[in-house]
């Protein structure tokens, strides 16, 4: 089995299966390692729709907030229901079927320790024996009813709607006026929404991800055999990751299996390492199929100079252990203002990420 993970890219090197054991295990990363990287391409289009338009709203109701952005908003609803991810989002933004959080009785499941009263007569969340939280963005209702605002025009404020919700959660964060571009009030924001700084850490890493993923290349300043490999990089943008695909002629069909077990052996695309070997073919260079035997090639970056040494093109990898690239699972490719060209993970497509979206940074290789 591990000969099979080192055939590919975003696999354990052989003699590594404890790192493989220890990063599933984790609950936190996918497919040996892989973070889920965020961007626009795991959002729902209807949620992303949604929080675009409350961005587009909360002036109204809030007219000195400064600073809302749908990244924010995806933050959270990212940590909360993952954007509703699996539920049917109808074009009005009704959510069916409906997101309830656990019942806030005090009985310890969920970790809820403190017994709420009911305060809607079961309206909002389903039930009189107490709170629980709804919709996308969790509100309790108690919350719901000084905050909710009708978003579509249907004279009905419902959580368990999608413009309804963003438009209430960006009112909430807002508070009295707040300015989002300052760091300590959007934490002071998100702390509001939970006070929990483990779960304020949590929003900001994703906020973090999808500010990057929404911002387009600036490849004003790249030129050359660069922007070959930048732009043949991003012309993939969509394609399907596949576990095994891609190689230098382009997008294929992968191998089975990852450590998590999806195939790629009917899905027609790229893993990370085959999109490299690709973008670089363009270029009239040939690169080693594993992204770790790629960290040997060309100029090392090591991780200790951090992403600041990093230059457009450069190649950017992770590793289960920084310092030792035996032991690197991924490979992006580098484009500037902290963003990766990025085939993250099954599931996922080619896209822009941050290139914090991955954990283990283990530097860069420098090929132009």
């Amino acid at each position: 089995m591990l000969l099979l993970f080192a055939a590919v890219c975003c696999a354990a090197p052989v003699g590594n299966a404890i790192s493989v054991y220890v990063a599933l295990k984790t609950g936190q990363q996918d497919d040996g390692g892989i973070a889920e990287g965020g961007s626009a391409a795991d959002i729902p289009p209807r949620m992303l729709t949604a929080y675009k338009k409350a961005v587009q709203q909360v002036g109204k109701y809030v007219p000195k907030c400064q600073g809302m952005r749908w990244p924010i908003l995806a933050g959270i609803a990212k940590v909360e229901s993952n954007h509703a991810v699996g539920r049917n989002i109808a074009a009005g933004g009704d959510i069916r079927p409906k997101i309830y959080g656990v019942l806030l009785n005090g009985s310890g499941q969920g970790g809820n320790t403190t017994a709420f009263p009911d305060t809607d007569n079961g309206k909002w969340d389903g039930t009189s024996q107490g709170e629980r939280a709804v919709g996308p963005f969790q509100f309790l209702p108690s919350t719901w009813e000084s905050i909710g605002k009708d978003a579509g025009g249907d004279k009905i404020a419902d959580p368990h709607n999608a413009d309804d919700a963003a438009l209430g959660a960006a009112i909430y964060l807002c508070g009295g006026g707040r300015d989002l571009t300052q760091r300590a009030q959007l934490k002071s924001a998100i702390l509001q929404y939970n006070h929990s700084s483990e779960y304020v850490a949590n929003v900001l890493g994703w906020i973090v991800q999808y500010t990057a993923a929404a911002k387009d290349p600036d490849l004003k300043n790249v030129s050359g055999k660069v922007r070959t490999v930048i732009e043949a990089a991003l012309s993939q943008r969509g394609v399907p990751y596949s576990w095994g695909g891609g190689n230098a002629s382009g997008k294929s069909y992968g191998i089975c299996c990852s450590p998590s077990g999806k195939s790629g052996a009917n899905i027609k695309g790229f893993d990370c390492s085959g999109l490299t070997v690709y973008a670089y073919a363009k270029v009239g260079i040939s690169l080693p199929r594993t992204a770790a035997a790629q960290s040997g090639v060309g100029q090392r970056i090591p991780a200790s100079l951090g992403t600041g040494a990093l230059k457009p093109g450069d190649l950017v990898f992770y590793a289960y252990a920084p310092g030792r690239d035996s032991t690197i699972y991924h490979v992006g490719i580098f484009l500037g203002s902290g963003q990766m060209i990025n085939a993250a993970r099954p599931g996922a497509v080619v896209r822009l990420d941050s290139v914090n979206a991955m954990s283990g940074f283990a530097g860069g290789a420098r090929l132009l």
